[in-house]
């Protein structure tokens, strides 16, 4: 005998979670946070971020829960797919900082891996500063953007949201960023 289906059930509630009925969300949470978890942790393979996935899910079932649409798939489908989507886009985030981190070791002189000394410290302390000096150059939209991608982490499209423009603005202004970190942080180089 198998158990009755709980889609009729989750569509109600999803109904109510969207005019703000927080017995129905618990509900909801209950009887989905596990499947939304595993989802996220079978992308991610980290417990810390599949929980955190989890949680986004979780609140976006909260937020667009008045635009469900019962036509267009059983609830439970719906929460899994946005975590899926969720831990995607985590993933990707991770793993851009994870070449950004790696690109900057390979830039780092051989030297300084091989024998740090005070001075050594002392000059990648002043590279820093000069970056931070460079970053702040920048005109408020590239500075938004770099800050956003590259100590934020988020993606391209996460930044099109935010700042409500198209991804290939956010594009360009992310290329124009860099390229004009470059030459400032060049042309404040000692000779």
């Amino acid at each position: 005998m198998t158990a009755p289906s709980r889609a009729p059930r989750d569509a109600d509630l999803i109904r109510r979670i969207g005019m703000g009925d927080v017995v129905a969300f618990r509900e909801f949470y209950k009887a989905h946070c596990g499947i939304v978890y595993s989802t996220a942790f079978r992308v991610l393979n980290n417990p810390q971020d599949a929980e955190d996935v989890l949680q986004e899910t979780m609140f976006m079932v909260w937020e667009k829960s008045p635009m469900y649409e019962e036509s267009r798939g059983k609830p439970a489908t719906w929460a899994v797919a946005m975590a899926r989507n969720k831990a995607i886009d985590k993933l990707r985030s991770i793993q851009r900082r994870t070449r950004l981190n790696e690109d900057a070791e390979a830039e780092i002189p051989e030297q300084i891996h091989r024998d740090e000394m005070p001075d050594d410290l002392l000059s990648i302390a002043e590279d820093g500063n000069r970056v931070r000096t460079a970053v702040m150059k920048l005109n408020r939209e590239q500075r938004e953007v770099i800050e956003m991608a590259y100590f934020k982490g988020l993606t391209q499209q996460q930044i099109s949201e935010k700042l409500h423009a198209p991804v290939s603005t956010v594009k360009a202004r992310i290329r124009r960023g860099i390229i004009r970190l470059r030459k400032l942080v060049c042309s404040s180089l000692p000779a």
